[in-house]
């Protein structure tokens, strides 16, 4: 996978939503997609919904002709007839009809929300499951973010409406037919003006739509800096250095202040858009006014009695609620389309990633792993991190990488593992490029702890099994491998063994110190068995005797695999087989680290000032 990021940038997306907007094939394709998504999340609710919309719109043209037989029998009784006789009746009907509806209304709601609940949870799987598949350098990249957080907030229920904006339409046509033949029997010249009277909100609705969009992505960057100064007030990790540095206040007004923005905004997006409909709004008043005067004039010339008169009154009105309703679907389905079209390209992303995740199976062991040439440079950045490096693992090697602070360990390191990919050079296990491999598969044959490793809110248990999710969980292995790690003995005595969650996020949770943690990280390494093992500072949070016992029983814990650590320590790495020397991105030195020191050079002279600091600063390590 070449990982490179298209980007998405507001002016792009824009212009790409004006040209799109042209092309009822392709809307009608979104709408399409977005119907098949909401069959397969929900059939039996989306069945139940269309039927409780046909029901409603039969008992509204019914509800017409049952007024009309009410004011019949009233004008009758006035003319000598019987009011029981002839009123009961389409009374008793009426009254059935409006509850009838009101049962309808209550139970589509209900059924709106099940069903948005059901399309919003295959819609974060597929969101997610984007997330989790693309490669990791898609997240050096804001633009990736950018649509992430817009697809997150805005998109991820736009399936839903789309689908109920069809229902909405679909039911408000059924009430048009029913409520327009019904009128069409009183006078067919109102019928055409009522329809007319929805105009004006289709032409304003349309551009309604286009200015919500553009809203949505023009505000995506300030949206996410708000969230995330919501994550320094609100995060466990950050809660300590927050008070720490007294920064509450001046959190709270950043936030304050970006909220502001955003509400100013908003303030101005709101008037522009409220002027719109209102204009739409006016239009349609005026042109139901003027059909209102027409029935004053047909009943002033006798063309229709006053029963029918008073029927058609509550024709127009229910009719004219209806074209709107008819209208502000189709509204809905526009805007949700511009969404529905950004969040199909994020959906694509996926789509590419499941597709470039092919090629030859890795082998299950290796004798060299070499890496020939690398370079590689992250998006946006001015130079490479990695500028021709070559190093090779030998099976059962214990392999260092040192250097200074962004001199690229890591990222070599990130390369090794398969989480990236070289801009040049290859990397090779036993002369075979790793491109050729299927990506998953090589990196099931690693295992990697970061200097940043997640801690799981999860039970012990859990902690280290995630490092093999494709075996069921063996508590014997679970149990070796915490040994390993030198973390038997901390989590056999938590509350609950091995089954503690590891977090007092919950209940009957408890936390582990940093050292603590650090050894559950190993284990989870050490249990995914892979022939390569990376650490990036696996003794950062370990004391010195700790550091000593680690490393001291280490290759017993690697059994015949090749590990790669980092570290800023060096008495971690002088029982290396081989140290690499990185500065500003290329190696310059390699070798043991008696020959290393006996050549005077950079490694040498990093050796000495760190101990120095262990002399007159800390203690130095065993």
């Amino acid at each position: 996978m070449s990982g490179d990021f298209v980007p998405a940038d507001p002016l792009a997306l824009r212009v790409a939503a004006r040209s799109g907007s042209k092309s009822m094939g392709r809307l009608w394709g979104l709408v399409r997609s977005s119907l098949v998504l909401v069959w397969s999340s929900g059939k039996r609710l989306l069945s139940a919904l269309v039927a409780v919309q046909i029901l409603s719109a039969l008992a509204l043209a019914a509800t017409v002709l049952t007024i009309q037989q009410v004011l019949s029998g009233i004008l009758d009784a006035q003319d000598g007839g019987r009011v029981m006789g002839d009123v009961l009746v389409p009374v008793i009907v009426l009254a059935s009809l409006s509850g009838v509806a009101a049962v309808a209304g209550a139970v589509q709601g209900q059924l709106q929300r099940l069903l948005g609940e059901s399309v919003a949870r295959t819609m974060w799987g597929k969101v997610l499951g984007v997330a989790t598949g693309v490669g990791l350098r898609f997240f050096e990249s804001p633009d990736f973010y950018n649509r992430l957080n817009r697809v997150q907030t805005s998109a991820m229920l736009r399936p839903h409406q789309v689908t109920t904006g069809l229902l909405s339409m679909a039911g408000a046509l059924a009430a048009c037919v029913g409520l327009g033949v019904t009128l069409v029997t009183i006078s067919p010249i109102l019928l055409p003006l009522v329809v007319i009277a929805g105009i004006p909100l289709l032409i304003t609705s349309s551009r309604e739509s286009r200015i919500e969009f553009e809203f949505s992505v023009r505000q995506t960057p300030a949206v996410r800096l708000r969230g995330y100064f919501t994550v320094l007030q609100s995060g466990r990790d950050e809660a300590k250095e927050v008070r720490a540095f007294g920064l509450p206040a001046w959190l709270a007004a950043r936030f304050d202040d970006l909220y502001a923005t955003y509400l100013r905004d908003l303030r101005a997006h709101v008037i522009r858009r409220g002027l719109l409909s209102l204009v739409g709004q006016l239009g349609a008043a005026v042109v139901l006014g003027g059909t209102l005067i027409a029935l004053v004039a047909l009943i002033d010339r006798g063309d229709i009695g006053v029963a029918e008169a008073g029927a058609a009154i509550v024709a127009i009105r229910l009719l004219a609620t209806q074209v709107q309703a008819l209208f502000r679907g189709a509204q809905s389905i526009f805007e949700s389309g511009l969404f529905l079209d950004d969040l199909r390209q994020f959906l694509a992303l996926g789509e590419i990633a499941v597709e470039e995740d092919e090629g030859q199976e890795p082998p299950e062991r290796f004798e060299m792993i070499r890496a020939e040439d690398v370079r590689f440079r992250y998006p946006g950045a001015p130079r490479d991190a990695l500028q021709g490096v070559d190093i090779e693992l030998r099976a059962g090697e214990v392999v260092a990488l040192v250097g200074e602070n962004g001199s690229g360990k890591t990222t070599l390191a990130k390369l090794l593992a398969g989480l990236y990919q070289p801009d040049g050079g290859r990397v090779t296990w036993d002369g075979h490029d790793v491109a050729a491999f299927r990506p998953s598969s090589l990196r099931q044959r690693i295992a990697v702890v970061f200097q940043d490793f997640v801690r799981y809110a999860l039970p012990a248990t859990d902690n280290i099994a995630l490092g093999r999710i494709d075996r069921p969980v063996d508590p014997l292995r679970v149990r070796a491998a915490a040994t390993a790690a030198g973390a038997d003995s901390k989590l056999e005595g938590l509350p609950h063994g091995y089954d503690t969650i590891l977090s007092r996020m919950f209940t009957g949770g408890t936390d582990l110190s940093g050292g603590e943690w650090q050894r559950v990280a190993l284990a989870r390494s050490f249990y995914r068995d892979a022939p390569l093992l990376i650490l990036d500072e696996p003794s950062s949070a370990l004391d010195p005797r700790a550091e000593h016992e680690l490393f001291a029983t280490l290759r017993d814990a690697l059994r015949d695999r090749t590990a790669l650590f980092i570290s800023h320590r060096f008495s971690t790495v002088r029982g290396a087989d081989r140290i690499y020397v990185l500065h500003e991105g290329e190696i310059v030195e390699q070798g043991t680290h008696d020959e290393l020191v006996s050549r005077d050079g950079r490694y040498a002279e990093l050796f000495r000032l760190q101990s120095q600091l262990q002399i007159h600063g800390e203690p130095a390590a065993p």
